[in-house]
């Protein structure tokens, strides 16, 4: 079986210990090194070349957003994995490494409970994760297997308005959402996101993707209305439907079970959506581990609706966009930085062109 190889950084020898004892439930998973700081880290890295690195964000010398610029600065692309306190200095600090080239992000625990409870915890965000990002890592066979058949994409749907923009994403969201409202210009309908998070971390990126392009990005209230111009991000460990009422569409932030094991669920949003608008929606599914936007697809294409989903290559992880392909749900694959334009060209068309 190929190994994954693992370097953890962190600068207390309890979480490293911690990490090195989660990770090392998975056979698959080998740690190859660890190290106390930035610094260190990088010069292992340049030694063991792992596929995947854990990295702390607070360190003496070189802290994990440094030791990430530094990374990425000398070519080093291999996926990290930033362990993050579920704090507003936290959120802020993880979504500064993910901005500066980091991967993908799990919390910490938080201290409460046994040590055993903490290794569960800890292996059951990050085994799947470095199992996932890891296989990006691995060299190609010598003899590439056939490719699976793909079912043939729906029939495009009949031409219809657009009332609502869905988007869905998980491992390499917040990037992807910043490439996706940079290109997208201001239109006469709502967007409204769901994005794997917790709570606090919604909230800080939807500070930060306010800052970006011409839309207003804020994280959702409960009955909000949705309003044209404005992106609407679901907040951590709530999921977000969408309900329609005398005065158009609002947000109905809900505390039901997880579905795909994720709170927000994007199936969750779609579904609402479609019983909100029917067919006069689009979703677009980004990057992200898992399945979560395959059924909901379903339902938006069954309802006439138009999905679009990211193609492998601009995808951090293909997990979500390519399960809405392989069950024939997706009417374009397309790379991260055509999907604005496409989204512009779906909603200008058909409700007439933003006013």
């Amino acid at each position: 079986m190929p190994t994954t190889r693992v370097l953890v950084v962190d600068d207390s020898v309890v979480v490293r210990r911690l990490v090195h004892a989660a990770l090392s439930r998975e056979p698959s998973i080998e740690v190859v090194g660890v190290a106390a700081n930035g610094r260190i880290a990088v010069q292992k890295v340049e030694q063991l070349a792992p596929d995947v690195v854990t990295m702390d964000v607070e360190m003496p010398e070189m802290d994990g957003i440094e030791a990430v610029r530094a990374l990425r600065a000398a070519g080093h692309r291999q996926p990290i994995i930033m362990f993050s306190t579920l704090t507003e200095r936290g959120a802020r600090s993880t979504l500064d490494a993910l901005a500066a080239g980091a991967t993908d992000y799990v919390a910490k625990p938080t201290g409460t409970g046994t040590v055993a409870q903490s290794v569960d915890e800890v292996a059951a965000q990050l085994v799947p994760r470095v199992l996932a990002l890891g296989g990006r890592a691995a060299p190609a066979p010598a003899r590439a297997p056939a490719a699976p058949a793909v079912p043939a994409p729906p029939r495009p749907p009949a031409p219809h308005g657009v009332e609502l923009v869905l988007v869905g994403a998980s491992t390499g969201g917040p990037a992807a959402l910043t490439r996706l409202l940079e290109g997208l210009p201001l239109l006469d309908v709502p967007v409204a996101v769901v994005q794997h998070m917790p709570p606090v971390f919604t909230r800080q990126l939807a500070g930060r993707l306010d800052r970006v392009g011409p839309w207003s990005v804020v994280e959702v209230a409960d009955e909000e209305v949705l309003r044209p111009g404005r992106v609407h991000i679901a907040p951590g460990d709530r999921h977000l439907e969408v309900r329609r009422v005398a005065g158009g569409l609002v947000a109905r932030l809900t505390d039901g079970p997880p579905v795909n094991f994720c709170r927000p669920a994007v199936d969750v949003l779609l579904g609402s959506a479609v019983d909100a608008v029917g067919g006069r929606t689009l979703a677009v599914v980004l990057t992200g581990m898992g399945a979560d936007g395959r059924t909901g697809a379903g339902r938006v294409v069954a309802a006439g609706g138009t999905v679009l989903a990211q193609d492998r290559a601009t995808s951090v992880v293909w997990g979500m966009p390519g399960a809405v392909v392989a069950a024939g749900y997706a009417h374009h694959v397309l790379p991260l930085d055509d999907l604005a334009p496409a989204v512009a060209r779906a909603v200008q068309t058909r409700t007439g062109g933003a006013r």
